[in-house]
C-alpha cells in the first residue's frame, strides 16, 4: 500500500492520479497511524516550509515518518516534501525540518542573470536533470530528461554524495537527492508527464 500524508499541505489528489495513471492504489491519509501499515510512504508539500513543518507537527505525523524511514521502508519527498527532510530553512526566518538528511534550504538569489536577462523568481516550468547518481527510482529516466518545476527555495545538503540529480537555474543546484530508502525531487513527477510517471511507476515497484 502506497499512503500519501495529507496534513492540509499539498496537491495531493494530482500525486494520487499519478499513481492511478500507472495502475498503483496510493491512499491519502490524515491518520498518523496509517504509515505504520503502508508499504510505501508519500510526502508531497506545496506552500511554506515553517507551516508544513507545523501542519506535520499538529497532526502527529513527526514521529511516524521518522519511523517508517528508520525501518527502511520507501519513502519519497516531493517539492516542499523534500525540503522537509532536511535540517533547517530559512524561509521566513529560520525554522527546524526533519533533519533526515544534514542540510539547509535556502533562497534562490534575487539578481540571477542568464545571457543578460534577470531570471524569474521562483522558477516555474520545465527544466533539465543531470545525473549524479542514479537510484533505482530513476531507473529508465534519461540525462537530460525535463521536468517540472515551481519553487523558490532550493536544497543544500551539508554531504554532497546524497545529491541524485542537479538542475542549472542561474547555477547547479541539487534537483533531487538519494540516501538508503528515501528518495526525494525538487520537481514534480506528477506534473513531469511521461517522465514523472516512470519515476512514480519505479517507486511504486521498489522491493
Amino acid at each position: 500500500m502506497i499512503a500519501i500524508i495529507d496534513y492540509g499541505m499539498g496537491n495531493l489528489r494530482s500525486v494520487q492520479k499519478g499513481f492511478e495513471k500507472i495502475g498503483s492504489e496510493a491512499i491519502i491519509t490524515n491518520d498518523p497511524s496509517v504509515l505504520m501499515q503502508s508499504d510505501r510512504i508519500v510526502l508531497p508539500g506545496v506552500g511554506a516550509f515553517r507551516d508544513c513543518m507545523k501542519n506535520l507537527e499538529q497532526s502527529g505525523f513527526i514521529e511516524p515518518i521518522l519511523k517508517v524511514i528508520a525501518q527502511g521502508r520507501p519513502f519519497l519527498g516531493i517539492c516542499v516534501g523534500m525540503q522537509l527532510l532536511f535540517s533547517d530553512s530559512v524561509e521566513f526566518g529560520l525554522s527546524n525540518g526533519l533533519n533526515v538528511i544534514p542540510g539547509h534550504v535556502l533562497r534562490f538569489p534575487d539578481k540571477m542573470m542568464v545571457s543578460g536577462e534577470k531570471l524569474k523568481v521562483p522558477q516555474m516550468g520545465w527544466n533539465q536533470i543531470s545525473f549524479k547518481r542514479n537510484p533505482p527510482t530513476f531507473k529508465g529516466v534519461k540525462d537530460g530528461s525535463n521536468v517540472y518545476f515551481v519553487h523558490s527555495y532550493y536544497v543544500k545538503p551539508d554531504d554532497e554524495c546524497v545529491i541524485a540529480t542537479t538542475t542549472n537555474y542561474g547555477f547547479d543546484f541539487c534537483s533531487s537527492v538519494w540516501k538508503d530508502n528515501v528518495v526525494a525531487t525538487q520537481f514534480h513527477p506528477e506534473k513531469s508527464q511521461t517522465i514523472g510517471l516512470q519515476i512514480l511507476k519505479n517507486f511504486a515497484e521498489l522491493k
